[in-house]
């Protein structure tokens, strides 16, 4: 299997730049599991398309203003720090720009003063450990100067922040957002609940590597980026009732699909709660444990994300609804329009 199996050529027009209002407004391209067909939706048809006993689960991980700008201390000289992974109290793994500033020892200053940072170490990928230092909360502090990391191919200024979570995120923790939620409003949460489609949630807190390339044309040879997943045991049940009463296990994005089928490799049939680190990476040829649909937005080019899908429903349906996609000017990416992939499809 190689990468470039998974390419399609995408207008850079078709990447979307803002989100659009309101946010269950964006189209929605349903596609059948079994053969592919396709209809041309918007999201608010969403519950025509699902039966009541069906249950969505969505990922309620929040996403941190992990983009800090400030000053070497000493020099005044600009950086930039991206937060991604929390190690201690107050100690993190970060991405930061310019890079040869950042040596261990070096000290730096963001939002005047209220937050200050030395370097610990450079691991072997370039990534640097620091040790962050304020006066009272670490993430009121982060809240108050800290950016959206807004993914690289968005190049427009992001008037509200809220537009880059979803309605329903509580659990902070996330370098970028579970987008396939964005669509999602809260009176349209209500709606579906009242017409017998459950809700659950997971917690996967979304880490840059998802939008690391894919280097190796030999796609077996990819290395997965690791997340921090949570499946609540009251979740883990209302599946497993969902399923034995012959409901439909509908992820609402990928973050959601990968901590299901993580949980399901260590729990096996029935689920129970369960926490870790997963780098499970889905392809074609893998034999789905729990899910019977996906809704996702539409992904990268040779991306992991893009493999996921056509793992679920079929390489060459996946290949074939993309152009599509492009061809009926679907808008892609983070802010863009989705899909909506069920057995079935009526």
């Amino acid at each position: 299997m190689k990468k470039s199996d998974f390419y399609y050529d995408l207008p850079e027009e078709r990447i979307a730049q803002t989100p659009i209002e309101p946010r269950n407004a964006s189209r929605m391209m349903a596609v059948d599991r079994n053969t592919g067909a396709i209809l041309h939706k918007h999201f608010y048809d969403l519950e025509d398309l699902l039966r009541p006993g069906d249950l969505l689960v969505l990922n309620d991980s929040r996403v941190l203003p992990a983009r800090l700008y400030g000053e070497k201390v000493g020099t005044g000289s600009f950086v930039e720090f991206l937060l991604l992974t929390q190690h201690g109290d107050k100690l993190w793994e970060i991405i930061c720009r310019p890079g040869k500033k950042c040596k261990p020892g070096a000290k730096f200053s963001f939002g005047g003063g209220k937050l200050t940072a030395e370097v610990i170490e450079v691991l072997d990928d370039g990534n640097r450990i620091v040790q962050f230092s304020c006066d009272g909360s670490f993430y009121a502090i982060l809240d108050e100067i800290g950016q959206m990391p807004l993914p690289p191919y968005i190049t427009e200024k992001l008037k509200d922040r809220e537009r880059y979570q979803t309605v329903y995120s509580r659990e902070l923790g996330s370098a970028a957002a579970p987008t396939a939620g964005l669509h999602f409003t809260k009176d349209m949460l209500t709606s579906l609940g009242q017409k017998g489609i459950g809700i659950a949630y997971v917690t996967l807190h979304v880490g840059l590597g998802t939008f690391r390339p894919v280097k190796e044309e030999d796609v077996l040879r990819h290395h997965m980026h690791s997340e921090h997943f949570l499946l609540p045991q009251e979740t883990a049940d209302r599946i497993n009732q969902t399923k034995a009463s012959g409901g439909r296990i509908i992820s609402v994005g990928t973050t959601s699909c990968r901590t299901l089928e993580s949980a399901a490799q260590r729990c096996g049939s029935v689920l129970t709660a369960c926490e870790g680190d997963t780098d499970i990476f889905i392809y074609p040829g893998y034999q789905f444990k729990v899910i019977d649909g996906l809704i996702t937005n539409f992904h990268l080019p040779e991306s992991t994300l893009i493999m996921l899908v056509a793992a679920f429903m079929g390489y060459w349906n996946t290949m074939y609804a993309y152009r599509e996609a492009v061809r009926d000017r679907y808008r892609f990416f983070s802010f863009g329009d989705c899909m909506c992939i069920l057995p079935g499809l009526q």
